[in-house]
């Protein structure tokens, strides 16, 4: 008699079990939290092969050239002032005037070449730069500091570039058409932390100058618009240009076969006067927080105030963008894995309940692995070809795999097309969201408000209490 009690309870139990529709969902949500596991994971992954990437670029702009910013030319003037320490001890230190052009004109070509290293592509580039323009002949009372501390004999113009291993042959500079040779290194770090530089003769009223500089460098190019008036103008072959820095082109060509861009930028859209001593350009310091840290170019070898012209807020420039970056998107499609496996789920659920067919959380398990493994797919495809295609392949295989699954759940294959079809409006939805990045909100909340809206008309009569009842066959 006790031995059927107990039987007679656990039927009981084991019905409960079957037929509570509360606990079956609380079970879904438990299976969606465990979800969350692989995902952390799959984002870990994405990261450390973006890492991998980056690490792949680094390796080869480390010998061929990074990032470049052209800054000048500038005339530097060396002078004298008088300290005394604690001890009254008196002592001569020398500073720095610098004189900024009245014009400054670059033209420059920029030839695009990519490298690979394994599975990665490094976009690395060749500037062939003409930079000339004019100085009136430095007027050192402006900086009212007296003229007999000047070493005009020591002064020196120079040209700022970021990254020297960059530079392809002898910079050829002629100053009133005179040709000068260039040297490595400034002997002044107020304005740039590395460039060349040569001496000059200040006794002419007008100083011309006029530089020929063959660079190397990778993705990026700025320039500083030092002169009164300052022109660029860049053309490249490379079709996907991105124009970055604080001003765009006043006129800009952009195709399929390549580019055309012209800056024309006055000593007043910037903030600092064309005469002056020490960093009176500013330092990084002075604008923590406002420049992107992808700019920093440069440094101080002593460890002091960094110094990075291509950090300056009056730089601009552009850079050369691959047309897809494959991490970038797979990381954004991520984003809507939880959303995607929720959706999944519920319809899952009531098919469950509309078709009176008990699953397992097994299987709603399995099926959930299923979709965490499509972006494992997209990632690794991805890597290979282009990213539309890596998406279609992915959908594919996971669509079929899913589709074969549940028809052996169901066994009904008009439940099967309708549960496939779901699917595919879902893998066709969140394709438009990534595709519709400005509109991807507007776009996602329409799109929620529509499934909430079918998954209410859907469920309109269900007794909920009563949802598993005779659902045995």
């Amino acid at each position: 008699m006790e031995s059927t009690e107990k039987t007679s309870l656990f039927e009981r139990f084991n019905n409960w079990v079957k037929s509570s529709v509360m606990l079956k969902l609380i079970t879904i949500l438990i299976l969606i939290l465990l979800l969350m596991i692989p995902s952390a994971m799959l984002e870990s992954l994405i990261h450390e092969r973006q890492a991998t990437r980056d690490n792949a670029v680094e390796e080869i702009t480390s010998k061929w050239g990074s990032n470049q910013t052209i800054g000048g030319a500038v005339i530097t003037i060396p002078y004298t002032i008088i300290q005394e320490d604690n001890k009254g001890k008196k002592s001569t230190v020398i500073e720095y005037a610098h004189f900024l052009p009245e014009n400054l004109n670059i033209t420059g070509k920029l030839i695009p070449e990519k490298r690979y290293r394994g599975i990665y592509v490094v976009m690395l580039y060749n500037a062939q730069l003409h930079v000339k323009g004019f100085f009136k002949k430095p007027n050192v009372e402006l900086l009212k500091i007296p003229k007999e501390r000047f070493l005009f004999p020591e002064a020196f113009i120079s040209f700022g570039l970021t990254d020297m291993k960059g530079i392809k042959e002898a910079i050829n500079l002629k100053i009133n058409g005179v040709p000068k040779e260039m040297n490595s290194g400034i002997e002044s770090k107020d304005l740039f932390a590395s460039g060349v530089s040569c001496p000059i003769d200040l006794s002419s009223e007008i100083i011309n100058f006029d530089a020929q500089i063959n660079l190397n460098g990778s993705k990026e190019i700025d320039f500083l618009p030092f002169g009164k008036t300052t022109k660029v103008t860049i053309e490249s072959s490379w079709g996907t240009p991105s124009f970055v820095g604080a001003s765009l082109p006043d006129d800009r060509q952009v195709t399929e076969k390549g580019f055309k861009a012209v800056w024309n930028e006055l000593h007043l859209n910037r903030n600092y006067p064309q005469q002056g001593v020490g960093s009176f350009i500013g330092t990084t310091s002075n604008y923590q927080g406002n420049i992107p840290q992808d700019r920093a170019v440069a440094s101080y070898p002593d460890g002091n105030a960094q110094k990075v012209s291509g950090e300056l807020p009056s730089s601009f420039g552009v850079k050369l963008l691959l047309p897809v970056d494959e991490y970038q998107k797979t990381i954004r499609s991520t984003k809507y894995n939880l959303m995607f496996v929720v959706i999944t789920f519920i319809a899952f659920f009531f098919v469950e309940i509309l078709n009176k067919k008990r699953l397992h959380p097994i299987q709603y398990l399995l099926v959930g692995f299923a979709i965490c493994l499509f972006y494992v797919l997209l990632l690794a495809i991805s890597e290979h070809i282009s990213f539309n295609m890596a998406y279609l392949i992915g959908c594919v295989t996971i669509l079929t795999l899913i589709t074969f699954y549940t028809l052996s759940i169901f066994k009904n294959l008009r439940i099967t097309l309708i549960f496939n079809g779901i699917l595919t409006l879902l893998y066709g939805f969140f394709y438009s969201l990534l595709q519709l990045e400005d509109y991807s909100l507007l776009l996602g909340s329409i799109g929620l408000l529509i499934i909430l809206a079918v998954v209410m008309y859907l469920t309109r009569n269900i007794d909920w209490y009563r949802a598993y009842n005779n659902k045995e066959e």
